[in-house]
């Protein structure tokens, strides 16, 4: 009886020491859990903003270990991994760069790796800008990369895919998104089809008695009327005026193409010997329409050039504030030019008509 009682005792004792052990595993347990969870979920980051970047071939040892040479300390490599499991997002991080946000947690870093959220840079190619403005936009986008910088137009033409055509025109003005590692070369590549597909968009869509005979003469048009347009809604008014000029046969007889074919040589001023000077672009010396753009023409250029409004007007001149004033004889517009560029002879409350 007495050996039955020791087997009793050493039973309780084994069965205390067993559930000892087990509430301090589960205790171990549930403070392991609690811990991971803060670390998921608490700030991984409260540096100023910074970035991380996941190469081609990374694992997620080598970008922890990147993470650990950016600055972040947060939670043991082995919660790391265990994250990674949870958000299945081992085996799985795209690479690009990562913004390391004052407050971003480790949980959601990871999303961003997983999911390719990358880090976006913007460049914006402006409405009315001409290739040079262009190439020098790009080549002081940071942190773009710039393959084109030792490129002549014709060359980088030919990179592009495009050898033997003229670059002016050809890229379509919107802001467009990068990311570290793209280059000028790939925002121009965009840019071009951008315009492409803009441009037979507005040709589909043309008005059937429209004087251009090819969407490459709708893109010189719009260029024109791009750059002779200050306020926007008045583009198909002034598309009608050129539209109305060729279909008479009439110089278009506009600044912008004169200054174009200018070139460096245009100091700010346009004179009058420069209007008598003969260029390819000098559309007061030759008829139709110049060889090429002068310019980049945005989406509503395009669509006025081959949808321009109807109306009589053949001439028109600057007020001064942006607007124009349109006149249907060369009579009209000589008083208007009288009133608005040489401040004489106005009629009476002519400075306070009402904008067409």
């Amino acid at each position: 009886m007495a050996v039955a009682g020791g087997c009793r005792r050493a039973i309780g004792i084994s069965l205390g020491v067993l559930l000892a052990v087990l509430l301090l595993a589960g205790g171990v347990a549930a403070w392991g859990w609690t811990h991971y969870q803060r670390f998921a979920d608490a700030p991984a980051w409260t540096g100023e903003p910074a970035s991380v970047r996941i190469e081609r071939g990374d694992g997620l040892r080598t970008v922890l270990a990147r993470l650990r040479q950016a600055g972040v300390v947060a939670g043991h490599d082995l919660e790391w991994r265990l994250l990674a499991r949870e958000l299945d997002a081992a085996g799985r991080l795209k690479v690009g760069e990562y913004a390391l946000e004052p407050g971003i947690t480790p949980r959601e870093l990871l999303r961003r790796m997983r999911d390719g959220r990358v880090i976006h840079y913007r460049v914006t190619i402006v409405e009315g800008w001409n290739f040079r403005q262009l190439r020098a936009a790009l080549a002081a986008a940071e942190p773009l990369l710039h393959e084109a910088t030792d490129l002549d137009d014709a060359a980088l033409m030919a990179a592009l895919g495009h050898p033997g055509q003229h670059p002016e025109g050809r890229f379509l003005p919107e802001t467009y998104l990068y990311q570290r590692g793209d280059s000028d070369l790939d925002i121009l590549r965009r840019a071009y089809a951008a315009m492409e597909q803009a441009l037979a968009e507005a040709w589909a869509n043309r008005a059937p008695d429209t004087p251009l005979r090819s969407p490459e003469e709708a893109l010189i048009l719009a260029s024109i009327v791009e750059k002779e347009t200050g306020q926007a809604h008045e583009r198909p008014q002034i598309a009608g005026v050129f539209s109305r000029r060729l279909q008479k046969g009439m110089l278009l007889q506009t600044d912008p193409t004169v200054i174009y074919g200018m070139g460096s040589a245009y100091d700010g001023n346009i004179r009058k010997r420069d209007l008598a000077t003969d260029t390819p672009y000098n559309t007061y010396t030759r008829p139709g329409l110049p060889p090429t753009p002068i310019a980049m023409p945005g989406r509503a250029a395009l669509h006025a050039a081959v949808n321009p409004a109807p109306g009589d007007a053949l001439y028109f001149v600057s007020r001064n504030d942006g607007s124009h004033v349109f006149s249907a004889t060369y009579a009209e517009h000589n008083r208007a030019v009288d009133c608005y560029q040489r401040r004489r002879n106005c009629p009476p409350r002519a400075e306070a008509e009402p904008q067409q």
